[in-house]
């Protein structure tokens, strides 16, 4: 096997996006405390993290053309560029189309054409368990997943065409203490306050949940893989628990660890529309990680927020 020549560096350098969500977040600091120069690209918007590692980070402001993202890209330098930026929709209304397709595909394509301009050629990729409905090879759940797909198609232009080296991670429901985002950990905590009902499906969908530093972990491990030479083309691994459980299944467990009393009307509200009612469990396992928290131990970890 030829390895690819790896940019020599006393100190890696990082070019996060996505780092103001709760996962980037997460991955910036922890890629501040290995050592790593961090940068993270945002938009003008956005709100940066109030965590003190972020003061010792680069902050690039990305105004939304190609020629800002490139200028981004050169000024950071980065050996690795870890792309965690998306817009998130379950489902999805007809005015939402654009921001889909401009936050996951067009800053997407931006990325990597600035990344080709800049002689970057790493990059960690964040694609989805929901690419794969009814664990078939290719069936987007949402519009959601169907744009990940979309930008994985564009990435591979990049590998055969400029000769880039990916690795794409595939990630299924994340959790920690400090989850600001309104699913479901949210609104158990906020039910157990408040006392009120708390409307849910019949509860037999199966959920795949892994603890964020868990995930951050899968990150650093395939960015040495990168910086090691040991990716030719494009790498595509499965972050799973390997331990689905069903959502009836999680409540309770949640429930027993942090003592909170949850008020349920299981059939209060209908699935949704291709609910996913069984995970994905054909991906590959990504060598050298495996998770190291159990549910239990991270749902301790939450307690009473």
């Amino acid at each position: 096997m030829i390895k690819r020549e790896v940019k020599k560096s006393q100190v890696p350098v990082a070019l996060v996006t996505g780092a103001t969500g709760f996962v980037g977040s997460h991955l910036a600091r922890r890629l501040f405390h290995e050592g790593w120069q961090v940068h993270i690209l945002i938009r003008a918007n956005s709100k940066v993290p109030p965590a003190a590692e972020f003061s010792h980070m680069t902050i690039h402001v990305y105004d939304g053309s190609t020629s800002s993202m490139i200028s981004c890209i050169k000024l950071a330098s980065p050996d690795v560029v870890f792309h965690l930026a998306s817009l998130f929709l379950s489902q999805h209304e007809a005015s939402e189309v654009d921001a889909l397709i401009q936050s996951n595909v067009l800053f997407g394509a931006q990325l990597l054409e600035g990344m080709n301009a800049g002689g970057v050629r790493f990059i960690i990729n964040t694609g989805t368990s929901w690419q794969h409905f009814n664990n078939e090879n290719y069936n987007p759940v949402c519009l959601y997943a169907a744009t990940k797909q979309a930008f994985q198609a564009l990435v591979e232009y990049y590998v055969q065409a400029h000769g880039f080296s990916v690795i794409t991670l595939k990630l299924f429901d994340t959790y920690g203490s400090d989850d600001p985002r309104q699913k479901l950990f949210y609104l158990l905590n906020k039910a157990s306050y408040s006392g009120e009902l708390l409307n849910m499906s019949e509860g037999n969908q199966m959920i795949d949940i892994v603890h964020i530093d868990d995930v951050v972990d899968a990150y650093l491990i395939a960015a040495q893989r990168l910086l090691g030479g040991r990716v030719l083309h494009h790498e595509i691994y499965s972050i799973s628990s390997g331990q689905p459980l069903s959502l009836r299944e999680l409540v309770q467990r949640y429930c027993e660890v942090t003592k909170n009393a949850i008020n349920v009307n299981w059939g209060g509200r209908p699935y949704r529309n291709r609910e996913v009612m069984s995970t994905w469990s054909n991906g590959e396992s990504l060598g050298g990680w495996k998770p190291k928290i159990d549910l239990n131990a991270g749902l301790a970890k939450m307690g009473k927020i």
